[in-house]
């Protein structure tokens, strides 16, 4: 919340372009090797056919994070409106002629280079959209009119990426803006009183999906919540892949099992329905059971990492903007690895995310090379003492 101390609406679009290489974050930049080097490491145990194609996206969302980084981030910032235009009528267009995947469409076909989720683009968008509406409304953010329409604005693509469906994308977006918001100084009376109004209304909620006939979700998003809340009603059906998930990072004990002896979370669910996806959205599973809880640990710190140095870049920021749009990638980061990591774990309802730069997925990686650069264009414009 102090990090929008002492930046006045003046500086919102301060410009400086005094680029010096002395003055690049390679510490962030070393933080993010590391990630994408334990990404090849985890994936040649988890699908080793799949690393060649990842190499390929490391060095591709290496290309990118340099030339976003040289980018003054202030060129997308002002062109928030476009963006956010874009980012509609690619949701549009993914719904209307995605490729289909078991009845949902979040993909488009690229041919031979694989599928594009404008999902993940999607959150980075977000991002520099509603950095652009705090920072211009930094005086009157908590007036309900503001609120409301910031609701608006967001409402739409994020109902959007929920009739894809995804509802995991859309709870991360969400948790990305609500941290943004926050540090933007929303109110602490308004806080709780949105607590005591949501708390019931999410209990009602729970209920009511449960309900014969309810209309807010797919049915196969109620059985995830429903194999959540009740894991021994559906011990054979959609909780038996996060059961053997926890059972395969219990298995790797303190130290693991050592690279290369995965058993259970090498298995596919075509095989004896033990943990499927386990490139993607279980790969936690591929490093509990190889590396252990040290080897777990190790990761969460470097993550940990990870969004301090983004929130120290948010502190150091030359404007208010460029404040934003750092909290939100350190928003991204951390939330999107929470939920991976919680769902791999068995402490959130089975729903697919990504470990950011960790997981395979083109879409993934090349988005979250893009929203590293802005951070990194914005520490070498950030204020210097």
């Amino acid at each position: 919340r102090d990090l929008r101390m002492s930046r006045g609406l003046g500086d919102v679009y301060k410009r400086q372009r005094n680029y010096r290489l002395q003055n690049y974050n390679f510490k962030l930049v070393f933080n993010v090797l590391v990630l994408m080097a334990m990404s090849l490491l985890f994936i040649h145990s988890a699908k080793a056919s799949y690393v060649p194609k990842q190499a390929l996206g490391i060095i591709m969302g290496l290309g990118i994070i340099v030339v976003v980084s040289l980018i003054d981030y202030q060129v997308f910032t002002r062109n928030a409106e476009i963006l956010y235009i874009l980012n509609v009528i690619m949701l549009i267009g993914v719904k209307l002629f995605g490729k289909d995947v078991n009845g949902a469409k979040r993909w488009f076909s690229l041919g031979p280079l694989g599928t594009f989720q404008p999902s993940e683009l999607s959150k980075v968008i977000m991002i520099i959209v509603v950095a652009a509406f705090l920072a211009k409304h930094q005086d009157d953010l908590n007036e309900p009119k503001v609120l409301g329409k910031l609701a608006v604005i967001c409402g739409i693509p994020l109902l959007l990426i929920l009739k894809q469906p995804s509802l995991s994308s859309t709870l991360d977006i969400c948790f990305i803006i609500l941290g943004m918001i926050f540090m933007a100084g929303l109110s602490s009376r308004l806080i709780v009183q949105v607590l005591i109004v949501g708390v019931p209304l999410l209990a009602i909620f729970l209920w009511y999906v449960q309900t014969p006939g309810q209309v807010l979700l797919e049915p196969h998003q109620v059985a995830r919540i429903m194999s959540f809340l009740h894991p021994e009603n559906y011990a054979d059906s959609t909780a038996l892949q996060t059961s053997n998930s926890i059972m395969a990072i219990g298995a790797g004990g303190l130290f693991g099992k050592g690279f290369g002896s995965n058993t259970i979370s090498n298995v596919s669910a075509s095989d004896v329905n033990l943990v499927s996806e386990n490139q993607t959205d279980f790969i936690f599973s591929v490093i509990g059971e190889e590396f252990g809880f040290v080897g777990c640990v190790v990761l969460i710190i470097v993550f940990a990492c990870l969004v301090y140095q983004c929130m120290n870049v948010a502190k150091k920021s030359g404007n208010l903007i460029g404040t934003y749009v750092a909290v939100g990638v350190a928003c991204y980061m951390g939330f999107q690895s929470f939920i991976n990591i919680a769902v791999a774990t068995g402490t959130m309802p089975n729903t697919g995310q990504p470990l950011p730069f960790i997981s395979y997925g083109l879409s993934s990686l090349m988005s979250a090379s893009i929203a590293i650069g802005m951070v990194l264009n914005i520490y070498l414009q950030r204020k210097r003492h």
